[in-house]
């Protein structure tokens, strides 16, 4: 997916906070606004396979790199169910493909090999129903929801990129400072399936753990 893709799905993004900003303007729902940043411990990239002339091949698993995670999020819960709420977050992290040792299955062959890591970008736009115990001061939470994972693999001064949809799920623990400012730990899974034909030419499953930790307002 070329650059100006990734703008414009942007821009959808920017669209749905608006309206989601307009929705909960005219009720008495919580609605939160909120910050974090923290790590992304990768799964290996699993059933790995070619694409095009070489989708008779498959690799083994492939080792991804720990990086930084960034993004943010805003929601509201509900006034007459105050421990259900919906939110909408976006978050990035560059899980690279390190270079590596590889077994190429095929033709009822198995050889070794050895790959070029490549780097690779996830941008991860989650829609998700959160459940909380709505404390006065600790809140325990979890939610699950549907991702949409945007991501771009660059090798050699080449690029691929995948819009992939896939499961977005979470689990954490705010705490609030103030009536209106919290601080929370929060566990995410992702998990979806990318296809990148060109410069990379695989087709694998995608999997990561992520930590965050932030802070979130509450109006």
């Amino acid at each position: 997916m070329p650059h100006t893709a990734f703008i414009r799905h942007a821009e959808v993004f920017l669209v749905s906070l608006l309206s989601l900003w307009l929705l909960t303007s005219f009720s008495h729902a919580e609605m939160y606004v909120a910050g974090m940043a923290g790590y992304t411990a990768p799964n290996d990239l699993t059933n790995v396979k070619g694409t095009g002339a070489a989708s008779v091949l498959s690799l083994s698993d492939l080792e991804l790199q720990s990086s930084v995670a960034y993004g943010g999020k805003v929601g509201y819960f509900l006034p007459s169910a105050r421990w259900f709420g919906v939110e909408t977050e976006v978050y990035n992290t560059t899980p690279h493909v390190k270079q590596q040792a590889v077994t190429v299955s095929g033709f009822g062959l198995s050889v070794p090999a050895t790959i070029t890591g490549f780097h690779l970008r996830v941008l991860t736009w989650g829609i998700n129903a959160v459940v909380r115990y709505p404390g006065k001061i600790v809140q325990p939470y979890a939610g699950v929801g549907l991702g949409m994972f945007f991501a771009k693999a660059t090798f050699q001064g080449q690029s691929d990129s995948d819009t992939a949809p896939g499961l977005n799920a979470l689990a954490g623990l705010r705490v609030f400072a103030t009536d209106h400012l919290a601080i929370f730990a929060e566990y995410k899974y992702n998990r979806a399936t990318f296809n990148l034909p060109n410069a990379i030419g695989i087709e694998a499953d995608y999997s990561a753990n992520i930590f965050m930790g932030g802070l979130s307002y509450h109006f």
